[in-house]
């Protein structure tokens, strides 16, 4: 326990609040952190043809989900914006990175009023997405090492456009997506 009473320590986050992400409360959580944070993030660790930040990843789940999904879609991946982007081939080997990922995502979800457990439709446009990526993204790689790299969640690629936004133009994207859902 830190000297607040809380687990770990803080981080500040772009509105300039504090946020602990080892003990995470859902009235510290702000869209306008998500987006920021997420817009900053560009997704493979950097290791794609061009900047393509977590925030235009997330507003194109939102765009290819049933609507009725779409704010889930846009914030599948907000605890991200506490706990960072991590790879994926790396993500699952980390011993407690999932169970901080999903502590977070419940303050998320409580904070926004979205379920605990994201849907099965939500992983299938997260994996179509990501092979839309790899084909926009990646340099171009044989059938077999797609599989692999896709880690065998093999989904139809998204019909998408990959823009490659700035940091300022994947957050505001990001921020009138979550505006069009939540008026």
């Amino acid at each position: 326990m830190s000297k607040s009473g809380r687990l770990g320590n803080f981080m500040q986050v772009w509105t300039g609040g504090q946020y602990w992400p080892l003990d995470p409360r859902a009235e510290e959580v702000f869209i306008e952190d998500i987006a920021h944070s997420l817009a900053m993030q560009c997704r493979y660790g950097g290791h794609c043809e061009r900047y393509y930040s977590v925030a235009e990843h997330s507003v194109h789940v939102a765009r290819v989900v049933p609507p009725g999904l779409a704010l889930l879609g846009l914030l599948h991946d907000a605890s991200e914006a506490y706990l960072s982007d991590v790879i994926r081939p790396l993500k699952h080997h980390l011993t407690n990175y999932k169970d901080l990922e999903q502590l977070n995502w419940l303050v998320i979800a409580e904070r926004f009023g979205l379920p605990e457990v994201l849907p099965a439709a939500i992983h299938e446009a997260d994996a179509a997405l990501l092979h839309a990526e790899c084909l926009a993204l990646m340099k171009p790689m044989p059938e077999v090492s797609r599989t692999v790299w896709l880690m065998g969640d093999i989904q139809p690629p998204a019909e998408v456009t990959i823009h490659g936004w700035y940091p300022k133009v994947a957050k505001a994207m990001f921020l009138r997506r979550y505006q069009e859902l939540t008026r």
